[in-house]
């Protein structure tokens, strides 16, 4: 969610300290000439402080209290806020230059997710984008992403939506760090795992929380954030501050995509770098996707339980189906969309053995 912003009074001018100190003479009927007189400073430095040319100093605010009744923290303050000041209101002139890169991100969309709050203020909405991914300008937002690129596989994919997905991961890597996680242990997730696996039978209410907590004890932070329209994303694995990061997206809505998804992560955590992102997509294949892929189908459904399985099955009816998916411990589902997807079951039939999910604020629940 966007952190509620603190109200704050910010002129759009500038008072100089010059110009207070200009005024306090003219209460005071006091000349610049015996302001430098009193104090010991020249008549050049007090004409060029009332001016504007040169600031207050410690050492001159010192000299200020006893002449003109003020303590010298209000002289120093004076200057101090003078600067911020001006330094702010030159960054707004030059960001109001970059309101146009509001228009490359899905920001009707963040704003409804919660990920930055709305603002008629096309300015402040600039500054609420700068403040969601940490940086302080649109120029860093550049750099920032094209050092993960680096990283990224298959990057061009993501080239035509690349404001969209770096949206997405920087809530992924925000909600993450949120997650109290143990040091990564590897025999600790693979446990996990096996745990884990007997939940695809559970409800999103039960599976989650439980998902999350086992894979946190082991060093992994699992964080669910929905897609951004067009991006096609709907899984991704990283490594932040020394944690393995699944970010999941539900944009496959159904329980054996989600599971597969699931575990394809956790496939990647095993067995590939902690230097790689890796972000899923229809139609992405290479090597360690293939062996991330292979991990997840093996894993949810054993090789030799699905031999013997298609042996005595008759590729009709789904009551086999569902005993099948009873014995080795997970959801029916499951069996179903393998069975698809290896085209020994059309895609139109045995969907009625699966669970769809609808969104809710950040997690799934069961519609069907």
């Amino acid at each position: 969610m966007a952190k509620a912003q603190i109200n704050e009074y910010l002129p759009d001018y500038l008072t100089s300290p010059g110009e207070v100190l200009e005024d306090y003479l003219d209460a005071y009927g006091m000349t610049q000439a015996e302001l430098a007189l009193r104090t010991g400073l020249s008549k050049k430095t007090i004409n060029e402080i009332i001016k504007g040319k040169s600031p207050i100093t410690p050492e001159t605010a010192l000299k200020f209290e006893r002449p003109l009744g003020r303590p010298a923290h209000f002289w120093n303050n004076l200057e101090r806020q003078y600067q911020e000041d001006k330094v702010r209101l030159a960054e707004k002139e030059r960001l109001e230059s970059h309101l146009d890169w509001l228009n490359r991100f899905p920001v009707k969309d963040m704003i409804r997710l919660g990920w930055i709050l709305e603002s008629k203020d096309k300015l402040k909405l600039l500054e609420a984008l700068l403040n969601f991914f940490g940086i302080a300008s649109p120029e860093q937002w550049k750099d920032v992403w094209l050092q993960h690129q680096v990283a990224y596989r298959q990057t061009n994919r993501f080239e035509a939506h690349a404001e969209a997905i770096s949206a997405w991961l920087r809530q992924g890597e925000t909600q993450a760090r949120e997650i109290d996680c143990q040091p990564f242990d590897s025999k600790k997730f693979r446990a996990a795992l096996n745990n884990i696996r007997g939940l695809t039978r559970q409800a999103p209410e039960v599976f989650i929380p439980a998902l999350v907590g086992l894979c946190a004890s082991s060093g992994v932070a699992v964080v669910f954030v929905p897609e951004l329209p067009k991006t096609g994303v709907f899984g991704a694995t990283r490594w932040i501050s020394g944690k393995g990061v699944i970010q999941l997206s539900l944009y496959y809505k159904s329980n054996d995509l989600f599971w597969f998804t699931f575990f394809h992560e956790a496939g990647h955590i095993l067995k590939h770098g902690h230097k790689d992102i890796f972000i899923e997509y229809d139609g992405l294949i290479d090597e360690q996707e293939k062996e991330a892929d292979a991990y997840a189908r093996d894993k949810l459904i054993p090789p030799q339980q699905l031999r013997k399985f298609l042996e005595r099955w008759d590729y009709r009816t789904h009551a086999p189906i569902e005993k099948f998916a009873d014995q080795i411990g997970i959801a029916r589902g499951i069996v179903v969309g393998r069975l698809q997807h290896d085209k020994l079951m059309p895609p139109t039939h045995g969907n009625k053995l699966k669970v769809f999910f609808r969104w809710s604020d950040t997690t799934p629940k069961t519609i069907i």
